[in-house]
């Protein structure tokens, strides 16, 4: 049986930033757009979005699976077609119901005091504002974060917006999220009217070895503090997946801190990946081959910390 010593979180947190001096935590694992990296999936999701802005189109899907980073894509949007003049507004639509979501989406929106409190029907707001801005030749950009999660009202009124004939609409783009078996959640006509599907596909080896240097130089920190085995091992074990890739790399850290290394190795990765991953099976890129055997026993001796996401 493994011996785990378990560390409270303020002790940890104090330790790894004694250690390596850290300005800030480098792999926090939030939607801050600060902590977002642009790896190749997310630069060419985000080009294909400013493109749906130039071409006037209504509506665009970003699929992908649970950890590749939509919501963190969803927050970038604002910043990038936000400085193309559009006005966007984010919405998560998991667990609201009825017309909870137009409520929402009109409180995000900029409306001015008269505006707000004119007493018409919020339907009937909603649509000024998106004739308002396409008088003005402003782009109004809705990003729906889990619409595969909206309400089957939420999906109306969404489906309403982008099938809608009027004009003065011509100027609205509808940026849905989704996984991919949420698709079939989403009405037909919404499907049909996709201009683009956007995937979001794991990271290669480069892009988590990017993505690690500018989380090390976010926060003042030697990017060597990873080797390149190290690098090598985590994106195997993850399988290239931005979510596990951050968790996977906090979680190394506060390992190598603990025993007192110089760098975080592919032998700190392993530890920390089959003390802590629910699978203890390695998630693993390409196939494993007899020369994929591990490094370390199964059940090492390695001081981590349990729930330090949480």
């Amino acid at each position: 049986m493994a011996s785990v010593t378990v560390f409270t979180k303020d002790y940890t947190r104090r330790m790894v930033r004694d250690r390596w001096l850290f300005t800030a935590p480098p792999f926090s694992g939030g939607a801050d757009p600060a902590t977002f990296y642009a790896g190749g999936p997310q630069d060419e999701a985000l080009a294909r979005l400013e493109w749906l802005v130039e071409q006037r189109q209504r509506c665009a899907l970003v699929v992908a699976d649970e950890g590749c980073g939509k919501s963190h894509l969803g927050s970038m949007i604002p910043r990038r077609l936000g400085g193309m003049g559009c006005e966007v507004v984010l919405l998560s639509l998991r667990g609201l119901g009825g017309d909870d979501w137009l409520e929402l989406l009109l409180a995000r929106l900029p409306l001015d005091p008269p505006a707000r409190a004119e007493a018409i029907r919020p339907w009937q707001k909603l649509e000024d504002r998106l004739r308002e801005n396409t008088l003005l030749e402003r782009t109004t950009v809705i990003v729906v974060d889990d619409a595969d999660h909206a309400s089957a009202t939420a999906l109306e009124g969404i489906t309403r917006l982008v099938v809608a004939s009027e004009p003065l609409f011509h100027r609205t783009l509808l940026v849905l999220t989704t996984s991919p078996d949420g698709m079939s959640r989403l009405p037909s006509p919404l499907r049909q009217r996709t201009a683009v599907r956007i995937e979001l596909p794991p990271w290669d080896e480069g892009d988590v070895a990017g993505f690690i240097a500018a989380a090390l130089d976010r926060v003042g920190v030697d990017r060597e503090l990873f080797s390149p085995e190290a690098i090598a091992t985590l994106a195997r074990f993850t399988g290239g997946v931005p979510g596990p890739v951050c968790r996977l790399a906090r979680l190394a850290v506060v390992a190598a801190s603990a025993d007192g290394l110089e760098q975080v190795d592919a032998g700190t990765i392993e530890r920390a990946w089959r003390e802590l991953a629910p699978d203890p099976a390695p998630r693993l890129s390409v196939p494993a081959s007899a020369d994929d055997a591990p490094s370390v026993p199964v059940n090492p001796r390695v001081r981590v910390v349990r729930r330090l996401g949480e």
